[in-house]
This record gives structure tokens, sequence and C-alpha cells, in this order.
């Protein structure tokens, strides 16, 4: 009569890292030691004053988020400002939606965009006054547009309300640090379910692939929710391909997925072989508790086996040991049985001393076993040892 079936778990080990950090102090000597020292012309070997002095700490990363909301010195903030408020010699009006003007200077529009510059070289001169029409975005959004121009700086309510515009004009007119400043800001909380297809679209137009890819993934993560909104339709209707675009993308973000999925479990079981040849080799050498070579004298030690998966193959052992059915594909058990001794012989260098069961039998039985059963054999190897190699580089073990 068979035996109960084993209950056999082999828990995958956990790679722990290491992190080392040194903190280096070194102490200067005092202004007597060192004017001592520079006295002295045959210094001795025991003085240690001619260490150079240590250099400066690095600095800290400079925020790039928007507290200060400029990056030009205050003074010179201040001389644009004022030249921007002023007009003063201004022999520039920019025209703007509603027939406003904003009046500006021809050498400063030209030096900080060179699409206005070259713009206003074509543009006729009235009165020395030459004129561009800056349409379709509000006189607001021109405003604080042309007032960057000059200093760099802008207000957070304006730039928050006229992002998008602003966006626009930083592509249209070729001033790539307002556009990073626009993408950062819309980046930062401003997306929402609501508005993210048509920022998407915006951020396409305006060649910003940073702030595609970052808009595209948030639909992935939401694609039910998304895909029920006015602007998705609207993106449905005037622009299927897009529609098609994000509907490949997110199939292909699934499948990538999955993919890496089957990965991390394709290797959590070439773990567990690995865990198990280990233990294979432990019982059969030095024996684990109560299991273990004839000629050992075991004494049942309630102390935790070091080996993974020592418990599930002597629980799988003892089966295999009592069995009735033993053969190649009679018993799930024993059929697991059989494979990790095969794996072993296969892996094993040493069959003549090997003191494993059936070891040099496997190595004989290698020589009669179909080209495609070759090849399973020895990718599966590959995979096991590889997996080896990766636990002993990683392994604290090696410390």
């Amino acid at each position: 009569m068979g035996s109960p079936g084993a209950d056999i778990s082999w828990p995958s080990s956990v790679i722990e890292s290491f992190d080392r950090s040194f903190d280096i102090n070194i102490e200067e000597g005092n202004s007597s030691d060192i004017s001592y020292f520079l006295e002295d012309k045959m210094p001795s070997p025991n003085n240690h004053h001619n260490i150079p002095k240590p250099p400066p700490l690095p600095r800290k990363k400079l925020n790039r988020g928007l507290p200060k909301h400029c990056f030009v010195p205050k003074e010179t903030r201040d001389v644009w400002e004022k030249l921007f408020k002023e007009g003063y010699g201004a022999d520039v009006h920019v025209i703007t939606e509603n027939g406003s003007i904003i009046p500006a200077h021809l050498s400063i529009l030209s030096v900080a965009s060179p699409v206005i510059g070259n713009l206003l070289q074509q543009s006729k001169v009235k009165n020395g006054v030459r004129f561009i029409r800056i349409l379709g975005v509000p006189y607001d959004a021109v405003c604080t547009f042309i007032r960057f121009l000059y200093s760099s700086c802008y207000e957070e309510e304006e730039m928050n309300k006229f992002v998008l515009h602003l966006l626009v004009l930083s592509h249209s007119y070729t001033v790539p640090s307002l556009k990073r400043i626009c993408e950062y800001i819309l980046e930062q909380g401003w997306l929402n379910n609501e508005n993210v297809v048509d920022v998407l679209q915006l951020a396409k137009n305006c060649d910003t692939p940073r702030l595609a890819l970052f808009c595209l993934r948030i639909i992935m993560n939401d694609l039910k929710s998304i895909s029920k909104t006015e602007a998705w339709k609207f993106m449905k209707r005037d622009n299927p391909s897009l529609e098609q675009e994000l509907l490949e993308s997110v199939v292909e973000a699934d499948s990538r997925k999955q993919e890496r999925m089957k990965k991390i479990e394709e290797r959590k079981v070439y773990l567990q072989l690995h865990e198990a040849m280990e233990a294979l080799l432990h019982i059969c050498r030095e024996g684990c508790r109560t299991i273990g070579p004839r000629d050992k004298v075991l004494k049942g030690s309630s102390i935790p086996c070091g080996f993974p998966a020592c418990k599930g193959l002597e629980t799988l052992i003892r089966h295999f040991y009592v069995c009735k059915t033993k053969v190649p594909g009679g018993c799930v058990h024993c059929k697991r049985m059989w494979q990790l001794l095969e794996l072993h012989s296969r892996m094993c260098n040493e069959p003549e001393t090997c003191k494993v069961p059936l070891c040099r039998h496997f190595k004989v039985k290698m020589e009669h076993l179909s080209k495609k059963e070759e090849v399973k054999w020895k990718l599966l190897v590959r995979k096991v040892v590889a997996v080896k190699n990766a636990q002993k580089l990683f392994s604290p073990r090696r410390l």
C-alpha cells in the first residue's frame, strides 16, 4: 500500500543586498603646529602636518522646483522687469487677440527667441516701430510670455492658469527654458483623467516626448475611466489613429508585464531547483536531523536547517523510499524525485565518488537519450547553473 501524499514546500531564498558607508575625518593641525613645521627644515618622519586640506563637501543639488520662479540675479531681474513694464525706448509693438498692444524691444526679443527675431526682421517699420501679432491666446498669456523673454520670471498663479498656452508659445517661438517649466508644472499634479488626453495630443504637437510619455502612463494606469471622458470621445471621433495607438500601447504594456511576471516565476522555479540540489547534497553527504547516509549517526536535532529546501526534500525522500509505485510516471511525487536525481547527475562533476543515489546510473542513461530530450535537459541545467552563479554573486557569505 502506498504512503499518503507528501506536502512538499521549497521556499525560495532571499537575496540580501548590502551597503557600506565610510566616514573619513581628517583633523587639521593648529596654527602653532603649522608655523613650527614651516620653520623646521628637516621634518621628522612622524610629522603628518603636510597632509593637504580636504576638498569641500559637494554642494547639494539645487531644487528644480518652483520656489523662486527666477533663474537670474536679482539686480539683473529688476532692470529687465522695469524695462518690460515701462517699455522705455520700445521699438516693437506686440498685438494680442483683443487688439491690445504690449511694447517691447527688438534686440531683447531677437536674442530670447530667434523665431520672433526673424519675423520682426521681415516685418515693415512704421514710425520706427515694428509690429508682430500673437493671436489665438489671451492677452494675459502673451504678457506672461513676453515678460519671461525679458527676465525668465513669472507669477506662479499666471503660469498655472496659462500653462497650456505658454507651452504652445514656447514651442512655436522656440523658447526651450519656458517649455521645460511648462512640462514640469504639468507633471506636478496638474494632469487628471479629464484633461490628460488633451494634454497628450498637445504634447505630441509641441514635440515634448517626456510629457507625452508621462500622459501615456497615466492613461494606461486608468484606461477604463479615461476612455469614458469627453476628451477621449472627441479624440476617438477627431483622431482615431491616436486612439488606435493608445490601445496598442496598452496591449503591448500588458504583454510586457505578463512576460516579466513569467520570467520572475521561471526564475523562482530555477531557484527552487538550485536549493533542492544543495539540500540533496547536504542530506546525502552530511545528513540532516533524522535522514542521511548509512555511515552517519544522526542526532534528531531540533535546530532549524540552513538549507531552505531540506524539509520538503526530506519528506519527498521518505515517500520515495516506501512508495510501492515508484516507477517513473507512476507516482507524481516519485516522478519528481527521479527528475531531481537526474538533474543532480547532470550537474555533478564527481560521479565516481558522489554519495547521491543513482548518480552514475543517470550518467550512463544520458548516452541513450534522444536529441530532443538532451537539448531540454541541457537548457534546464544551464538555467539552474545561472541562478546558482547569481546566488553566489549576491550572497552575503562572500564577504
